[in-house]
């Protein structure tokens, strides 16, 4: 017996229907998959606790070679809570001596990270703020868990201030490098991201209005305290230099020579004294944008940190909230600087890590530690 094609499309779609159906009733009452955050780099930083436990037991040694630079900022008359710091991204066998000495002293078990955020330009993303959607981020010790106070933040803030984009956060590294040191002392931290791309220091003044006064809001009704509670870490690697292997842009502004290494380091040092460090005003949030944007343009290098946005927008929102909460400014203490052509190397290359670029007289990175208080 022949069956006609109506009877045998409506016989089908009887079929998807019932399914569909049954699909339906069997996802009823179950939770939604969990929206985990993968790691982008598994080369320049950890990705498994024996990694990572090998990396802090090999850094203390690297570092009694490293000369010049203020350590181990945890003796008596030390501050009880550390509210903010100024922390590197670059692959742990360049910069894994300055991250544990930037970030030992927060023992808060919520931390806002402010991320750089190197893909703007692809996903065509500017002047608003980014977050994701992600619960949980996945590192060395095990999953964290995204802090709940993310949406409650949101929440206070103008629809049109900020962006969800879950793909640019999945894309950024610099958020990622620092979360395993950080776990690393605390397994308890819940994590928030928030990236910075392009915008002008009138938009980062803006916004960071809205941003310190949303957190101010829902810390008070939580009853949690910055510093006990929640703290901040802002990523970036300073400065970028030399004249190959940067896309075809030249970033030897004194040369590739002994005399421009130099030359550049005491720049970045200047950079650092009069914008990051020692009693903190608005104004040297301003300073740092002088440093490193163009005036005429502030999507263009002056100074090639890829922190320039993250680093003045994350300073003028503590800064702003702690002149809300308390008529003393913060201090920011320098930890250190170095870079990755004249520090000592962290190996890895036996635990499966590596690096992520060279590092020559023509392609070099600096990276600078501050804290604050």
């Amino acid at each position: 017996m022949k069956l006609s094609v109506k009877f045998i499309i409506l016989l089908l779609t009887c079929l998807f229907s019932m399914v569909i159906g049954v699909s339906t009733i069997l996802s009823q009452g179950k939770p939604s998959a969990l929206r985990l955050r993968q790691p982008i780099d598994t080369v320049g930083f950890a990705s498994h606790a024996w990694q990572m436990d090998s990396v802090m037991s090999r850094i203390p040694q690297l570092n009694r070679h490293v000369q010049g630079m203020s350590f181990n900022y945890s003796g008596a008359g030390s501050p009880a809570f550390q509210k903010a710091a100024i922390c590197p991204h670059d692959d742990y066998i360049y910069a894994g001596w300055l991250y544990p000495e930037v970030l030992k002293n927060i023992h808060a078990n919520i931390i806002i990270l402010f991320g750089v955020a190197h893909k703007a330009k692809k996903f065509n993303v500017e002047n608003r703020l980014v977050f994701d959607t992600f619960d949980e981020w996945k590192e060395p010790y095990g999953n964290i868990t995204v802090s709940d106070l993310r949406e409650e933040i949101m929440k206070t803030l103008p629809v049109e201030s900020y962006l969800v984009h879950d793909s640019l956060q999945q894309a950024e590294h610099s958020v990622e490098a620092i979360i395993p040191f950080l776990q690393y002392y605390n397994r308890k931290i819940r994590i928030i991201s928030i990236l910075v791309p392009y915008m002008s220091y009138e938009k980062m003044n803006q916004l960071s209005d809205q941003l310190a006064s949303g957190i101010r809001k829902v810390l008070k009704a939580k009853g949690l305290k910055w510093g006990r509670d929640v703290a901040f870490v802002m990523s970036t690697d300073a400065v970028h230099y030399g004249d190959e292997d940067w896309g075809g842009s030249n970033y030897a502004f004194y040369g590739c020579d002994d005399k421009g290494f130099n030359a550049a380091k005491e720049h970045e040092m200047e950079i650092i004294d009069q914008s990051l460090c020692g009693t903190m005003g608005l104004e040297k949030a301003r300073k740092f944008t002088q440093f490193t944007l163009r005036e005429e343009d502030y999507k263009s290098y002056k100074w090639t940190w890829c922190g320039r946005y993250s680093v003045p927008f994350g300073l003028l929102t503590i800064m702003k909230m702690q002149a809300a909460a308390s008529g003393k400014p913060l201090q920011g203490l320098f930890i250190g600087y170095g870079t990755s052509l004249d520090e000592p190397r962290l190996k890895v290359s036996d635990i499966g890590m590596g690096k992520t670029a060279g590092a020559t007289m023509h392609h070099w990175v600096g990276y600078a530690g501050i804290s604050y208080y």
